[in-house]
């Protein structure tokens, strides 16, 4: 189907970038259908195109790895998909980038004791820092993504907001994203359900129309993270006890980058009811467990915070006691809260406890009478259980 009809099928509406024909714009282009299919739709709507894709890692295995992305075949099929739309492409080397601010910063995290998010990493610096800039030195108006994220421009300027199809919605990994970013980003997609999106790129013969989706942790051989670890910190974990939380030693552990907070699965230890990891002591290089109810928080407090409410900083939401709804996981519904200042720094306090709450995560925020909005977040630093005998 040739490219005018089959986008003419979508609502122009849900695609429109708000930014006059003609008007020069970046596509990242990873080579994904997403991505794919948001070039094209920036090229039919008349705008000029330039697709930039980021080379960001390559492991050998990489360019075979099931769901891939920024490396190997991935970096062939955007390219491929710009002549396809006509559109002029670039490949950026950012692979040293990459490592510094993703992958070491991932090896790090888990040496700490936290469980990370590389995808909220790499949007937060290589993609909407590193590549803005990119775009504006090619002197173009916005950039635009293939998230499932919606943008919004409201009274007080432009707002994020949760994509509409709640399935795909990734607001939860772009929680990070400033308001000065916020202004030059586009998200064409984010109104539209991922099948329309398939049914488009199979509309107009692209080769990627029926691509698999890119995994989380996308760097990550096989999804071995601790091979990874081992590799890049040799020396820095090694074994440990495994504790309870009653101060019984029950075992020992080859390192604490095999545990997370709330696992359950490859403890190798018995006392007759399930256990779970509760907290991880890496210094000590100890591993506390204990009952499912020692997972339950009341509180936790944030870090390297990003704020997009109507307040002037997430500090003055917290001095308010601002009701929010808050995530903490991906795979989880926002749940009510209020915001709340705990030893000088922003905190979130649950309406009823909140389980497997673990330092590392994010905490994103949505607003309580507009679920759709996104308020920002921060990384989890630190949490207060429920029992006033299990505080960490």
């Amino acid at each position: 189907m040739p490219l005018d009809t089959a986008i003419d099928a979508l609502d122009a509406s849900k695609v429109a970038v708000g930014l006059p024909v003609g008007a020069r714009v970046v596509a990242a282009m990873s080579g994904g259908v997403d991505s794919t299919v948001t070039a094209a739709l920036l090229k039919r709507a008349g705008y000029e195109v330039v697709g930039v894709t980021l080379q960001l890692y390559d492991h050998g295995k990489a360019a075979k790895k099931a769901g891939a992305c920024c490396a190997g075949q991935d970096i062939r099929d955007a390219r491929a998909a710009a002549e396809a739309i006509g559109a002029p492409h670039y490949v950026l080397d950012y692979e040293s980038r990459f490592r510094q601010e993703v992958i070491e910063d991932f090896a790090d995290a888990y040496l700490r004791g936290e469980t990370p998010i590389p995808c909220i990493r790499c949007n937060q610096t290589v993609k909407f820092r590193d590549l803005l800039d990119v775009a504006r030195e090619l002197g173009a108006e916005a950039l635009a993504t293939g998230h499932y994220v919606r943008r919004e421009v409201g009274p007080n300027g432009p707002e994020l907001h949760r994509a509409a199809d709640p399935s795909r919605d990734q607001s939860y990994f772009l929680f990070a994203t400033t308001r000065e970013q916020l202004a030059y980003l586009r998200f064409p997609l984010g109104g539209l359900p991922k099948s329309e999106v398939r049914g488009v790129a199979a509309d107009l013969g692209l080769a990627v129309a029926d691509k698999p989706d890119s995994q989380d942790i996308c760097f990550v051989p096989e999804g071995k993270y601790s091979t990874l670890i081992d590799k890049l910190r040799p020396d820095a974990a090694g074994a440990g006890e495994i504790v309870h939380l009653d101060g019984r030693v029950l075992g020992t552990h080859p390192g604490v980058t095999r545990f997370t907070v709330g696992q359950r699965r490859g403890l190798n230890v018995a006392v007759g009811d399930p256990l779970f990891v509760v907290r991880i002591e890496p210094e000590a290089r100890r591993v506390i467990v204990g009952p499912r109810e020692a997972l339950l928080t009341r509180s936790l407090t944030l870090k390297e915070t990003n704020w997009l409410g109507d307040q002037p900083t997430i500090e003055d939401a917290a001095a308010m006691g601002l009701p929010a709804l808050a995530r903490v996981r991906s795979t989880r519904d926002p749940v009510p809260v209020r915001l709340a200042m705990l030893d000088g720094v922003p905190a979130v306090v649950f309406d009823a406890p909140e389980e497997g709450v673990s330092p590392g995560q994010a905490c994103v925020l949505y607003a309580a009478d507009r679920p759709s909005r996104v308020l920002g977040g921060g990384f989890i630093a630190g949490t207060t259980a429920v029992a006033s005998t299990l505080d960490q």
